[in-house]
This record gives C-alpha cells, sequence and structure tokens, in this order.
C-alpha cells in the first residue's frame, strides 16, 4: 500500500501518469488481487482531491485499460474487469451539474445522466468537462444519448466523457462544425456510425466499434483502441486515423481527399477501394498497414499476413497503402489495378511522423516494427508502397 502511495505521488510531481503506468506494469505480477483492487480504490480518492489530480488518475485508468501488458498468472480479462468497476466508480464520484462549486474539490469537472439529463446547462466557473452516464439513454432518438451529447456541445462544452455506452447508434455523429476543438472520450459497446462526419473533433474509443466508424470524416482524430467493422471510414475526406487493432472488410472505399490512417493489424478485403485520395507526398491520403498484433502477454506479434483478402486498392485513381510486409506477403495477385513500389526516404519521412504518434497512442515501439525476425532492418526492407498502377495521382476525389 505504501508503494502504490509513494509511486503516486512521485509521479503525480514528476512525469505524470506514464510513469505511474510504468511502475505499474513492473509490479502488476507481484501483486495479489487485494493489492491491485485496493491500489484501483485508493487512486480514485486521489483523483477527487482537484482537477490535476482527477485528470491524473483519468489519464491513468485509461492506460492499464487500454494498452497491452503482461498480467502474469493473472487473466487480463479479469484485471481489466476491475479496472472497468475502479473507472465507473470514479465517474460516479463526479459532482452533478446542479449544485454549488466545491471551492475544495473538482472545479473543472461535472455530470449527467438519465434523470438529470434536463439540468444540463452551459460550463460556468472553469468548467470544462463533461462526463454523461449514458446508462437508461435509449438507443436512438432524439432522447439518445448521441443526440443529448449534441445538445452538450451547443451548450459550449468543449470536452466530453461518455461512460455505459450500451451498443447505440450515432456517438458523436451530428456535431457538424460546432464540434471543432472538441475531445470525447467513448466508453462500451459501440454501435454503427460512431464518429460519423467528425470535423475537428478529437475523439477516443476505448474498445472497439462496429460498422460505418467514422463515416465520411472531413477533420480532427479518431482513435481506437480495439477493433472497427464494416466499411471503416466509407467516404471519408480527411482526419487523422489510429487504430490499435484490426478492421473488417472494406476500408476506406469510396475515401477522397486527405484521410491518414494507421491500422496496426490488417482488414479482410478491398481495402480503399476507388480510393481517390490524391499523391501522398503533396498532402494527399494514404494507410499504413503494420500487420501486427499482441499476444496473451502483451508481446508485439506478427500476424500471419499483413493482408489476407484481395481487390487490394481496387479501382483507386490516388492514395497509397504503406504496409509492413518484410516477408513478401503480399503479391500482386491480391491487387487489382495496383502496383508494389519500394519506398524512398520521402515516403519514410512521411510515414514516419504517423508511426511516432502511433508509438506515442498504443506503445508500438517503431524500432519493433523495423525488427525481423529480432534484427533491426532499414524502412525499406520492411515496408512497401502500394499505388494506383498508372502512377497518376490526383490531387483530390
Amino acid at each position: 500500500k505504501n508503494m502504490w502511495r509513494d509511486s503516486t505521488y512521485r509521479a503525480f510531481d514528476d512525469g505524470g501518469a506514464p510513469t505511474l503506468w510504468k511502475w505499474l506494469k513492473a509490479n502488476l505480477q507481484l501483486m495479489n488481487w487485494d493489492e491491485f483492487a485496493w491500489g484501483l480504490n485508493w487512486l480514485g480518492q486521489f483523483g477527487n482531491k482537484g482537477d490535476s489530480e482527477w485528470i491524473f488518475v483519468f489519464d491513468l485508468l485509461n492506460l492499464a485499460r487500454d494498452l497491452p501488458y503482461n498480467p502474469g498468472s493473472k487473466k487480463r480479462a479479469s484485471l481489466n474487469a476491475l479496472v472497468d468497476a475502479a473507472q465507473n466508480s470514479f465517474f460516479g464520484e463526479v459532482p452533478y451539474l446542479k449544485g454549488p462549486v466545491d471551492e475544495t474539490g473538482l472545479r473543472k469537472v461535472r455530470r449527467i445522466d438519465w434523470q438529470r439529463r434536463h439540468e444540463l446547462r452551459p460550463p460556468i466557473e472553469g468548467q470544462s468537462i463533461l462526463i454523461l452516464d449514458s446508462l437508461g439513454f435509449p438507443a436512438e432518438g432524439e432522447e439518445s444519448a448521441a443526440r443529448w451529447m449534441v445538445a452538450a456541445v451547443e451548450q459550449g462544452w468543449k470536452r466530453l466523457v461518455v461512460s455505459n455506452w450500451r451498443g447505440g447508434r450515432f456517438a458523436g455523429s451530428g456535431l457538424g462544425s460546432i464540434g471543432n476543438n472538441l475531445r470525447i472520450d467513448l466508453y462500451g459497446d459501440v454501435g454503427d456510425y460512431a464518429g460519423s462526419g467528425l470535423d475537428g473533433v478529437e475523439m477516443y474509443i476505448h474498445g472497439s466499434g462496429q460498422d460505418q466508424v467514422g463515416q465520411i470524416l472531413k477533420r480532427g482524430k479518431l482513435v481506437l483502441f480495439g477493433d472497427a467493422g464494416q466499411t471503416f471510414l466509407y467516404g471519408a475526406k480527411g482526419g487523422s486515423i489510429f487504430v490499435m487493432g484490426s478492421v473488417a472488410g472494406r476500408p476506406l472505399i469510396n475515401a477522397v481527399g486527405r484521410p491518414k490512417a494507421v491500422i496496426n493489424g490488417t482488414c479482410l478485403d478491398y481495402l480503399a477501394e476507388s480510393f481517390m485520395a490524391g499523391d501522398p507526398l503533396n498532402g494527399g491520403g494514404f494507410v499504413i498497414i503494420n500487420g501486427v498484433t499482441h499476444d496473451e502477454n502483451g508481446t508485439l506479434v506478427e500476424l500471419p499476413t499483413p493482408y489476407p483478402g484481395g481487390n487490394l486498392m481496387s479501382l483507386a485513381s490516388g492514395g497509397a497503402i504503406y504496409i509492413r510486409d518484410p516477408h513478401h506477403r503480399v503479391g500482386s495477385d491480391q491487387l487489382n489495378g495496383g502496383q508494389i513500389l519500394m519506398i524512398d526516404d520521402q515516403d519514410w519521412t512521411l510515414i514516419n511522423e504517423y508511426l511516432v504518434e502511433n508509438e506515442r497512442l498504443f506503445g508500438i515501439q517503431i524500432e519493433d516494427l523495423l525488427k525481423v525476425d529480432g534484427d533491426l532492418r532499414t524502412p525499406q526492407e520492411v515496408y512497401k508502397k502500394i499505388t494506383p498502377q498508372d502512377g497518376s495521382l490526383l490531387s483530390d476525389g
């Protein structure tokens, strides 16, 4: 218990949540269940001391639930259940919107739920973060949590933390330009069309999404700490997108303009069908496929193939796919109108910027991506570039 306290105070003063997460990963296998549960409960109490402490604990709990690690003899699912319960309890301690401002505790963060939804108002007195407990809201319609998210942004809230999502569709949709400079953190079972039409929003899905995630995304940032379903980024026009896991079939079909996506796993088939994303070396769009996953011990491992399907870049007129394929498992028989090229220094400079952010978000180190059978290789030995066959890259779709 003293180790929990001492390590938390040290990290809070120097390094923040990533420092405490580094300590926790190194010591988790040595803790018993009671010690781990006690530490999570104590963190919740620490987080309610003030705004800075609250953000610190919020960030730590996200790292513990989102990122891979070695659970030792414990089951990762059981540890996740404890973290999820601690996080819901942590959110549940936040004061409701209605009531006086607590001068000694939290000032930035407030909360609403189904019973108190009509208390929604603009932020006052330094408030900026609104927690929306979506439990009890209908899955669709005017009273859905998705519509109340829009109402909260219309009232002036610039950061939404939405918990207990239960399969409802359109999470984060309908914001239009009012979502500029907004951050959304979404937890639970996320349904279809999440993040559709995002325009300047940063949206973090702490888990997996279903079909049509990120449809016609325009600007902003979309991060998934899991997988996504069919037609991911259908018709996307821009934005930066990062997926920790894999996506199903037909991702980025009919995407145009400047979407830039990193998919760390793979996808089923028809990747970037009818892609019209211009020249990636001149501001156009592209997709990076890393073809990796994490085993049960949190170790990064290669998938059997970085791309198992066919019709890669089928009928595309622009854009590029940068695919990690050091074993040359992707062949021309999987293409339909595309060509496989070597990358050059300009290509690596371009995608390295996104792999750096990918490393920051998911802990997937660039050095590990460049290792093949334990040996460090050059980017040209590891990544390939796939473009339309005729090489004519349109400036926009």
